[in-house]
């Protein structure tokens, strides 16, 4: 009976190709912070222009890539283009640099990282400092904050620092780089939501390549700024005023040791596409996910949100007086660390399950649940 399951069970079949993957692996190691999108926007845009009728960027950097621009029906699809990063807020006059968030970056992982410092005379490069252990011994252990995290950049004083165009309000970024890992996992520093982007403009090449003409416009819309609030996506969705929008954002895998399932619940990377239940969550649209998921056997997983959604789908929901909004997340291990991990099966089910929900859009559909 086992075996006859196993024989029963769909087998993947791969959408990532190897142009595609060499793709995300230049945009994955391409910094792009919070406010600084620019270059990775550049990149994004390059990849998906031959899809595409036509684009656009707003004044703060959002990309987007349009299908069927004369449509009166407008479909959003979305992920945030920004990673989280770091500022010079303080330079000691021995030349070492104290630092401030932009966006989640996390204090406990920061020491022994290297880092890109970014300034207008080019990369310069640094590392986060930690007293060594035969110093710490005998005394209490102090965690690294971020009042005590700091940059060495081999400077000895201020004034050298500075000549090296290192000022307050530099942007500073992990350099860790991209890899598969065992052939199963994408690994890399801006997963979160990087492989976001990626995904949509995927969406966009089998739409061109399997020659799909859809009734409606597409915007595939790669958003700043949302780790510092979902701030690109206020800012687009007002200027295009969608009447449909499916995001797509990363969410935990909860089985990786010290989450509570009890609070985190049970997601785990390898089981498919995440589709949340939540307040933001229009609910016609997000059965409309589910249905197209049981259709094209893509194995899905469920997650509730209290509240919000804590994505850009809470910005596209409440715009303009309300749009029917859905998320499709990927379950990814070790959020805004420098090895978040995603699976390559899951990559390609968000992709397909993006790509199947829009053939089933009808042109002017209207997801109230009564009129």
């Amino acid at each position: 009976m086992a075996k006859k399951k196993e024989d029963d069970k769909k087998k993947h079949v791969a959408v990532v190709t190897k142009k595609s993957l060499q793709f995300l692996e230049e945009y994955i190691n391409n910094p792009a912070p919070t406010g600084y999108e620019w270059e990775g926007q550049k990149l994004w845009l390059n990849y998906l222009k031959p899809y595409i009728d036509e684009h656009f960027i707003d004044n703060y950097g959002t990309a987007v890539g349009v299908i069927n621009p004369k449509a009166a029906y407008k479909v959003v699809i979305e992920a945030h283009a920004d990673e989280i990063s770091w500022y010079v807020n303080y330079i000691t006059a021995d030349g070492l640099i104290y630092v401030i968030r932009n966006g989640g970056s996390d204090h406990q992982i920061a020491p022994s990282k290297r880092v890109n410092i970014h300034t207008e005379k080019g990369l310069v490069k640094a590392v986060f400092g930690w007293p060594a252990i035969h110093t710490r011994h005998g005394e209490k252990e102090q965690a690294p904050e971020l009042k005590n995290i700091f940059l060495d950049c081999g400077c000895t004083s201020k004034e050298e620092v500075e000549k090296l165009g290192i000022h307050v309000g530099c942007v500073i970024t992990y350099e860790d780089e991209f890899m598969v890992l065992n052939d199963r996992y994408y690994v890399g520093r801006a997963l979160d939501n990087r492989v976001g982007g990626f995904m949509i403009a995927e969406v966009a090449r089998l739409l061109k390549e399997n020659k799909k003409k859809l009734p409606f416009g597409l915007y595939i819309v790669n958003s700043v700024q949302e780790e510092i609030g979902l701030r690109g996506a206020e800012m687009i969705a007002e200027r295009i005023k969608p009447n449909v929008a499916i995001i797509t954002d990363v969410t935990h895998d909860t089985t990786t040791p010290m989450i509570n399932k009890n609070t985190q619940g049970d997601l785990a990377a390898g089981k498919g596409p995440v589709v949340s239940y939540a307040p933001a969550v229009q609910t016609n649209l997000n059965k409309l996910l589910i249905k197209t998921a049981e259709k094209n056997e893509i194995p899905f997983q469920r997650q509730a949100s209290s509240r919000s959604t804590g994505t850009d789908t809470d910005a596209f929901a409440y715009s303009n007086g309300g749009v029917p909004s859905a998320l499709i997340s990927l379950p990814l291990r070790y959020m805004h660390t420098t090895v978040e991990m995603v699976h390559k099966e899951d990559v390609d089910n968000v992709i397909s399950l993006i790509y199947e929900s829009l053939l089933n859009i009808k042109d002017g559909q209207d997801f109230r649940e009564f009129k």
